[in-house]
């Protein structure tokens, strides 16, 4: 059994990529400590100004985002992660105040961690540190990239960007989403994104069901995006290889994924 294997099969309760991607020796420094909790949709982690204290690994199809509340009242989206990442306080060290929002968007299992016993293995591990400062650089990369997206592309090319992101965090062809949440994310009116997925769904690349959006095509969902999606994807494995999923790896079954290489620092 490889080192990847072993650092893997300690955890049975979900999957997660980035702790999937340590070798067994540092992988054993926090399974000690490592807790399975499930959160439904809607669960909030943390609101702006709270100290964060928790760091959540999702695991399997739990898929987090983090919302940026506008003075108007609106909240929009500005990151999303799933079994690819962590949430909470990745790399600073003592106080740190939540900025955004992080809120459960598709449900299911999580791995929770004490941010002071993450930082406790990263002083005994060099290649802790550098894969958690590997993968913030990631988180940035993503944040920099909707930024820029959010400026530039039609709301068409980012709601299929949205969709493909979902596809490949949660392995799932079906997304359990309302409308509603999906116009609140992408920071526009109910009737504007009932248009946009009337169109997907005219043209093929979705089917609709109540609060559900199933996903029948996603080389059309592709044609119609912008190219933001496969840009982070492809940051992710330049500095993380085999972290960021895809839509054909397995999930939402109990188990991890154990066939990507062991990270190098």
């Amino acid at each position: 059994m490889d080192q990847v294997v072993q650092a893997n099969a300690a955890v049975s309760s979900g999957g997660n990529n980035l702790l999937g991607a340590l070798r067994a020796a540092d992988f054993a420094l926090l399974k000690s400590s490592l807790r399975r909790l499930d959160r439904p949709a809607g669960a909030v982690l943390y609101e702006p100004g709270d100290d964060v204290r928790t760091v959540y690994f999702p695991c399997a199809q739990t898929v987090v985002s983090f919302m940026v509340m506008l003075e108007d009242g609106r909240l929009v989206e500005i990151g999303l992660v799933g079994r690819e990442g962590a949430v909470g306080g990745i790399v600073s060290q003592g106080r740190l105040p939540a900025y955004a929002r992080a809120v459960v968007q598709i449900g299911g299992p999580m791995l929770r961690l004490d941010s002071a016993e993450l930082e406790r293995a990263k002083d005994q591990s060099a290649a802790l540190r550098h894969l958690f400062a590997r993968y913030a650089d990631c988180l940035l990369a993503q944040i920099f990239q909707s930024v820029a997206c959010n400026a530039a592309h039609s709301i068409e090319q980012r709601t299929a960007k949205w969709l493909l992101a979902a596809l490949d965090r949660t392995g799932d062809e079906e997304v359990t989403l309302t409308q509603e949440q999906l116009a609140s994310m992408l920071a526009v009116g109910r009737s504007y994104i009932g248009r946009v997925i009337r169109e997907l769904r005219s043209s093929g690349a979705i089917d609709t069901r109540r609060a559900r959006l199933r996903i029948r095509d996603p080389q059309m969902l592709e044609a119609m995006s912008c190219q933001c999606h496969a840009v982070v994807r492809q940051h992710f494995e330049t500095v993380l290889e085999g972290v960021y999923p895809t839509g054909n790896d397995v999930a939402g079954h109990g188990m991890i994924i154990t066939n990507g290489p062991s990270f190098r620092p």
